[in-house]
């Protein structure tokens, strides 16, 4: 059965992430003398470091060589240089890629400081599985530090700015010298005893003989021991101590660590407070929509409310009875004065209207006499005027043309 083959890239990929991944080739001092040493036009320095057993291939890049690099690298330098090991996957080749490099005056230090981390971390103390978590909303925070300098001034700065109701409690501690470590480690005791929520350690940056307090192996075990979860906040970005490595929490400065260990309540209040204005402001705006709203809806509803158009039917029923009368009487006042008109002109053709101005008509046995052939001599007759009656006797009767 034919075995599984590989390619170049994942051989090499494989490697890469091997060393990648290995605790120590991530921080590293490495020693030795300088060789090949190359300025390239990029600004990164190639060279190599050798000794009388070997040699290793390294590359500074110009980033890190404007920070850590005080002076001008050059062959035959015994050097220390502080980076990392990986693997150049086009070459197949590891590689030392420097962060920072020092003249070998200080070497022993580095040393020192490689064997006791080699130490510490064979032992467990910067094991991730013992790192406890930092609290989210502390109440006190002790800090071990100067009493004095630039530290606790930015640290007491940034909690004023960030939340002003944590208490801050100092351990006014030796920082740089004799006796550091021992009354760093006390405080760090001192303050786990008093049940604050967070410890901050640290100082300003400075040269590894400046903070090689907090490379002290008493230090280590004393953040090793608390039971206050630790936040180490010793020297600048590019620098790292063993107290670095054993605290729960690395920060690269002071005033990061306080970042880290005091929340930005205050930024929270003044985002809840303009968020509180905010929806104020829409719930005021949509109020007064939704007002607009009610306020068309009640004029909409009373236009159709049945008892506002009753109201108005009952007015529009009003001024059509008012307009009927006002018809029925102007056409019963033109009938009645018809009327009149037409009594008096009836009265006009009365044969009694006629008697008022010296007129009578002759009755013949009740009946009018309208010819005088109705008539003969000795006939009773009766002759009507306007306010009586006159009974007379036919005397004579005569007939004219």
């Amino acid at each position: 059965m034919a075995k599984k083959s590989y390619t170049v890239g994942q051989v090499n990929g494989y490697i890469k992430n091997l060393i990648s991944s290995d605790y120590l080739l991530g921080d590293i001092y490495v020693k030795g003398e300088v060789s090949n040493c190359k300025y390239h036009s990029s600004g990164h320095i190639y060279f190599s470091l050798k000794d009388e057993t070997g040699s290793i291939m390294a590359v500074m890049f110009k980033s890190y060589a404007y920070s850590g690099l005080d002076f001008k690298l050059e062959n035959g330098q015994q050097v220390v240089c502080h980076g990392s090991v990986n693997i150049y996957e086009r070459d197949g080749r590891y590689q030392l890629y420097v962060k920072e490099i020092k003249l070998d005056g200080i070497g022993n230090l580095y040393e020192r400081y490689e064997q006791l981390k080699q130490k510490l971390y064979e032992q467990g103390l910067f094991e991730f599985d013992i790192k406890k978590p930092i609290p989210a909303y502390p109440k006190r925070v002790g800090i071990v530090t100067a009493q004095t300098g630039a530290a606790i001034q930015d640290i007491r700065n940034i909690a004023k700015r960030r939340n002003p109701y944590v208490q801050l409690i100092l351990y006014p501690a030796k920082v740089q010298g004799d006796g550091a470590a021992e009354d760093i480690a006390h405080g760090i005791e001192v303050l786990d005893n008093m049940g604050v929520d967070t410890i901050i350690i640290g100082r300003g940056g400075g040269s590894i003989e400046d903070l090689w307090a907090f490379n002290e192996e008493v230090v280590a075990w004393a953040i090793y021991h608390a039971k206050t979860p630790i936040i180490s906040g010793t020297g600048h970005e590019i620098d790292n101590t063993i107290a670095d490595y054993a605290a729960d929490l690395r920060a690269p400065t002071p005033s990061a660590a306080c970042e880290q260990a005091i929340p930005d309540v205050m930024s929270t209040v003044h985002q809840v407070i303009n968020q509180g204005r905010q929806m104020d402001y829409l719930m005021k705006r949509r109020l007064a929509a939704y007002q607009e709203k009610l306020q068309a809806a009640e004029r909409h509803l009373r236009i159709l409310n049945p008892k506002q158009r009753l109201a108005q039917q009952q007015i529009y029923l009003d001024e059509l009875s008012d307009r009927l009368n006002r018809a029925m009487k102007n056409k019963y006042d033109r009938y009645e004065h018809r009327v009149m008109l037409l009594a008096e002109r009836l009265h006009g053709l009365s044969p009694s209207a006629k008697l008022i101005n010296g007129f009578g008509y002759i009755e013949k046995t009740g009946t009018p006499v309208t010819t005088i052939k109705e008539i003969e001599k000795d006939d009773h007759i009766t002759i009507r005027v306007h306010d009586g009656l006159i009974e007379t006797r036919v005397t004579d009767v005569k007939e004219e043309d």
